[in-house]
C-alpha cells in the first residue's frame, strides 16, 4: 500500500549558525509504499477510567484526558471500522487490572507466550527513599486530594468505549505475547495508536522501546494520540510535538489517520 509519511531529517545541524541544531532539514514528507501483510494497528491503553463527575481525582492529576476521550469519540470510530472492513491487522496492548483474560484473543496470544512474570524488584530496606517516594507521590505526581480516586478508578478501568476488541481480535499485555503475534502473523511493522505516546507508547510492555529492540518498526498515527503535557507546554501541546518529533527520529514515521485509512482503503 502507498501512504503518505511524515518523518524527521535529524542533519545536518550547521555550526555557522547560533543555533547549529536550526541547520537540520527538520520535518519531510514522503510517499511510502508499505506490505499490508505485514503492518498492524495497534490499540494501546484506550481505557475507560470512569468520568470525571465520579472520579474527579484522576481528572485533576491527569490532565490529558479530556483529549483522550476526544480522541476516543471522534478519531477511533471511523479508524477502526476501516481497519475492520479492510482485514488490516489489528493489535489491542491492555495494562493493569485483568479486564481482559476472558476475552478469545488474549487467549490466543496467551497460548502462543504465557504472559511473563513481574521483574524483580530491589528488596533493600531504605526509611530515606521511602520518605522522597512518598513526598513524590504527594507533592509531585498524584497529590493527597486526588489519591483515593485514581485507586477507585484503576479498579474499573477496562476498555473505553468503541475500542472494545471484536471477535477474536489480538488482545495482548506485555511485550513477549506482542512479539509472538508479530512473529506468528509475519508483521514486521507496528503503527501505534492510543495513550500517552510520551509514556506507555514508548515505554510501557508493548511499547516502541521494546519492539524496535525485537527488530520491528514502529510508527504512529498523529491524531489517535496525545501526550502527557505539562503546565508550561499544554496549550500549545508541545510534549506531543516532542514526542512526535522522537517516534519520526529514532523508531519510524509518523502517519495522519486519514492518509492511513485511505491507505488501507486503496485497492
Amino acid at each position: 500500500m502507498k501512504i503518505h509519511a511524515h518523518y524527521y531529517q535529524y542533519f545536518d545541524a550547521d555550526y555557522d549558525l547560533d543555533v547549529p541544531a536550526e541547520g537540520m532539514g527538520g520535518w519531510k514528507q514522503a510517499e511510502l509504499t508499505l506490505d499490508r501483510d505485514h503492518t498492524a494497528l495497534v490499540v494501546m491503553h484506550a481505557w475507560d477510567v470512569g468520568s470525571r463527575e465520579e472520579y474527579p481525582g484522576i481528572y485533576r492529576s491527569v490532565e490529558y484526558l479530556a483529549r483522550d476521550h476526544q480522541i476516543v469519540s471522534e478519531v477511533f470510530p471511523p479508524l477502526l471500522q476501516a481497519v475492520r472492513e479492510t482485514g488490516t491487522k489489528l493489535i489491542h496492548v491492555v495494562g493493569g487490572r485483568d479486564y481482559y483474560s476472558h476475552l478469545p484473543g488474549y487467549q490466543r496470544a496467551a497460548a502462543l507466550a504465557p504472559a511473563v512474570s513481574e521483574p524483580r524488584r530491589i528488596a533493600a530496606s531504605d526509611p530515606f527513599l521511602d520518605v522522597a517516594r512518598r513526598f513524590k507521590s504527594e507533592h509531585a505526581v498524584t497529590g493527597p486530594r486526588n489519591a483515593a480516586d485514581r485507586e477507585r478508578s484503576n479498579a474499573i478501568r477496562g476498555f473505553a468505549r468503541g475500542t472494545e476488541p471484536v471477535g477474536d481480535e489480538w488482545v495482548v499485555k506485555d511485550t513477549e505475547q506482542l512479539f509472538a503475534v508479530c512473529e506468528a502473523e509475519s508483521i514486521n511493522h507496528l503503527v501505534y495508536s492510543g495513550f500517552a505516546i510520551d509514556a506507555c507508547l514508548l515505554i510501557s510492555p508493548g511499547g516502541m522501546v521494546d519492539m524496535s529492540r525485537r527488530g520491528l518498526m514502529c510508527s504512529v498515527l498523529k491524531q489517535a494520540t496525545t501526550a502527557m503535557e505539562t503546565k508550561e507546554t499544554a496549550r500549545q501541546e508541545w510534549a506531543k510535538e516532542v514526542a512526535l518529533g522522537r517516534v519520526g527520529i529514532q523508531f519510524g514515521f509518523v502517519f495522519d489517520v486519514d492518509a492511513f485509512i485511505d491507505a488501507i482503503r486503496a485497492p
